[in-house]
């Protein structure tokens, strides 16, 4: 039975390696900013901060709801769950008071955005950390 119990184990550990990895905040080389407070990145990411210390646009990138690294991300770096994020963002939307972030298909669609635009801010899994070139880490304190 112990036995059984550690192969168990090694499974289940097996299929949640994805989903424990850590996430990072990565953001366009010009944005005037090394390090935010998680109530700042909460507020870049709920839309209710549009401009970056020196006045430029901020351009949120997203992936879907339902995929795995953006509901890790909003739980363990905005302290929220997904759905009341999407509230959130339904809310400003509907009323006219602003706009909903940027969604991109994949986390390589991610990194392209970011790169290439000023101003913007996204996420990415810790596993592409040593290959992210053309972007700037974002330490949250």
């Amino acid at each position: 039975m112990t036995r059984n119990l550690l192969k168990s184990l090694i499974v289940i550990l097996f299929l949640l390696s994805p989903i424990a990895e850590a996430e990072i905040v990565i953001a366009h080389p010009d944005v005037p900013i090394s390090s935010l407070s998680q109530q700042d990145l909460r507020s870049i990411f709920t839309m209710r901060t549009s401009r970056w210390p020196n006045q430029k646009p901020v351009y949120v990138f997203v992936l879907a709801d339902k995929e795995p690294l953006h509901r890790s991300f909003v739980k363990s770096k905005l302290g929220m769950f997904p759905y009341q994020l999407r509230m959130i963002w339904d809310r400003s939307v509907f009323s006219g008071a602003g706009f909903p972030p940027i969604l991109v298909p994949s986390t390589q669609a991610m990194l392209l955005r970011v790169q290439n635009t000023k101003g913007a801010v996204g996420y990415m899994d810790d596993s592409g950390y040593p290959i992210l070139t053309g972007v700037k880490i974002i330490e949250i304190q």
